[in-house]
């Protein structure tokens, strides 16, 4: 890649970032770019069609089933109401799909997956870092799970606390058998962070002792991913230059790799000026502010040893009397219910029921980011 070639790289990325202010502009139009390419449903025979939308219902009257659907079908489903993409990560994935069965519609959508490697509130909840023994990660491998996707359908979510019912039901040990069986692990951690991070004041996580618990913020640095038409031009443009692939066809992290290469040749090549090296740095570092640290939470299902056996000091797992009970799922949906029927209450005194489904159909903007 020479100079002039690199000011183009430099521009595209300017281009694509630069016109985003906050992070909830990077992935509004990061959904819509998805959605550009997702064929359009028959009228009333569209996915929405199945979302739970029976707002007279009290949550005293509701019940559930957790079910596990195939992925097409649950990505069908949570295409249209998530507010970001939502890329399968390697690893293990458990979809899930939590069902109101006197209505028979979805209330919402989990997905579970392998926790990441590098985790700095995890690292001081532990009180080491994980990776600096094999057999230790093999032990966090085989007990911690993190929660990818946490997303009830709207208004079920505004209405009844949809994502707390959701995060709750993550944490229940109906859930945790489920990860048990599919992967044969022997899970005692689950973990998740926040959609947002220092940019608001709360999180649909917060209090959910003894379910969910705060442990800090992580860390952030780190540049969002670049998506639609401007990803697929600078792709070309560089394996142009290059004669190929300049990232192999079967990489892991395929895109990642390709744009941090794709980084780094811009700024070897622009090195020696030191106006456009700055102007490209300048616009990887505004990108980079895009993101921001999020809030980690995470349960023990109620074990009182969960440290010791995500260490590999132990594999028998010891109940917390006190707590070890409440996240079976039909204590979950109790506790769930006081809080639901509390919030449905105002919120019809107040005249402030909604009834009005969110979908993401590219042709009016979403009030619920998630």
């Amino acid at each position: 890649m020479n100079k002039e070639q690199a000011i183009h790289c430099s521009k595209v990325f300017s281009d694509y970032f630069d016109k985003f202010e906050r992070i909830d502009d990077y992935m509004r139009d990061e959904k819509l770019n998805s959605l550009s390419t997702r064929p359009a449903a028959l009228f009333g025979m569209g996915p929405e069609e199945d979302l739970f939308s029976d707002f007279t219902m009290s949550p005293n009257d509701m019940d559930f089933e957790i079910l596990e659907l195939p992925a097409d079908r649950w990505s069908g489903y949570l295409d249209i109401i998530s507010s970001h993409n939502n890329l399968s990560s390697p690893g293990r994935n458990l979809r899930l799909a939590v069902l109101e069965k006197k209505t028979q519609k979805w209330v919402g959508f989990i997905r579970i997956g392998s926790p990441t490697i590098m985790m700095k509130p995890r690292n001081e909840l532990l009180g080491q870092v994980i990776t600096n023994l094999p057999e230790t990660t093999k032990s966090f491998n085989k007990s911690t799970a993190m929660g990818f996707v946490i997303v009830p359908a709207q208004p079920f979510g505004f209405n009844y606390l949809g994502g707390k019912l959701l995060a709750a039901i993550c944490c229940s040990h109906e859930v945790r058998e489920m990860l048990n069986k599919k992967y044969d692990m022997n899970t005692c951690l689950f973990e998740t962070t926040s959609l947002y991070g220092t940019s608001k004041t709360v999180s649909q996580y917060d209090g959910m002792k003894p379910y969910l618990r705060f442990q800090g913020l992580t860390e952030s640095n780190f540049l969002p991913m670049m998506n639609g038409q401007p990803y697929e031009d600078i792709k070309n443009f560089v394996e142009e230059i290059e004669g190929g692939p300049i990232v192999p066809e079967n990489a892991s992290s395929r895109k990642l790799k390709i744009i941090n290469t794709i980084i780094g040749m811009t700024k070897s090549a622009l090195k020696n000026d030191k106006e456009e090296y700055d102007r490209f740095m300048l616009s990887i570092d505004k990108a980079k502010g895009l993101t921001q640290r999020k809030r980690y939470y995470y349960s023990d299902y109620g074990f009182s040893n969960m440290k010791d056996v995500v260490l590999g000091k132990t594999d028998k797992l010891i109940k917390n009397k006190e707590n070890y009970d409440k996240h079976h799922l039909e204590n979950i949906v109790k506790w769930w219910r006081n809080k639901a029927c509390s919030r449905f209450t105002t919120l019809q005194t107040e005249n402030r029921i909604r009834t009005e489904q969110e979908v993401w159909t590219g042709d009016k903007p979403i009030d619920i980011i998630r």
